[in-house]
């Protein structure tokens, strides 16, 4: 277990190595990693290189911080995330979010790749992310509270952001493309769920289900980050389909989906108020 001293280290270590003052930080989920090809004046840092930080083991998911710019406002990228699944603590899992508050970040765009339970849905379909369930996992705030971070039982009633989620519509109308709006739900993976736990999942209100993304949503908001979400339904999940479910068509889906996915961000990053 790392303490407060340990995530100062990790993030003077970065700060040494980037060339701005990153304002939002973007999490980027399975397949999504090729939007940082459009950031410029870009440096990147490997996550091996930096002390105290995890590894990323999942195909789809490169290693690198990448900080730059995008539509002229100053981003952190993480090219690839960690996840429970790989092995790792929880707590673990969501120090990346912990450094980007040291760093001085408090916009937090997170995206993953979802499985799609609502069945209004399609493959390749965009989802803003209104709320999200996890009562299945641990949570990344067990443990000592880490009070210079927040309060020891935050408050989640928004845990994403009402404003940046209306930011988020007015960005993918101006670019002419249609979102879904959902519930996103959190489970530990690595296994797809089964057509049984889809059923409750959907009788819980949840519209998508994944396995990341709500252990970092969490934790920013337990530091009063504000976050906005995006998950990319890549395949719809066990039971809605009479078809088995895999990792390369999580991919495949993702890449087809990449172009809508790059101009939304792209345009939401241009209009962020900051």
């Amino acid at each position: 277990m790392y303490n407060y001293e340990d995530l100062k280290k990790t993030a003077r270590y970065i700060e040494s190595k980037l060339n701005c003052q990153p304002k939002i930080a973007i999490v980027l989920g399975s397949g999504l990693g090729p939007l940082v090809d459009d950031i410029t004046n870009s440096i990147e840092i490997d996550y091996k290189d930096i002390p105290g930080f995890p590894v990323s083991t999942v195909e789809g998911h490169a290693g690198k911080l990448v900080c730059g710019e995008i539509s002229g406002k100053s981003i952190i990228a993480m090219k690839g995330r960690f996840h429970y699944y790989e092995g790792y603590d929880v707590s673990q899992v969501v120090i990346p979010i912990r450094i980007f508050k040291l760093l001085g970040i408090d916009q937090l765009l997170v995206t993953n790749a979802a499985g799609g339970i609502n069945k209004s849905f399609k493959p390749g379909d965009l989802m803003i992310i209104r709320d999200h369930i996890s009562f299945f996992a641990p949570s990344p705030l067990r443990g000592k509270n880490f009070d210079e971070f927040g309060v020891r039982f935050p408050d989640m009633s928004e845990a994403y952001s009402k404003d940046l989620r209306e930011l988020l519509k007015k960005a993918s109308e101006e670019v002419g493309i249609k979102m879904q709006e959902g519930v996103y739900a959190f489970t530990k993976g690595p296994m797809y769920e089964t057509p049984s736990e889809i059923k409750a999942l959907s009788i819980l209100g949840a519209d998508a289900v994944g396995m990341s993304t709500v252990p970092e949503v969490i934790t920013a908001r337990h530091a009063g980050m504000k976050v906005m979400g995006i998950s990319c339904i890549t395949n719809m999940a066990a039971g809605i389909l009479d078809q088995p479910l895999n990792h390369e068509e999580v991919m495949q889906t993702a890449k087809q989906a990449e172009k809508n996915f790059t101009s939304v961000v792209k345009k939401v990053i241009e209009i962020w108020p900051i």
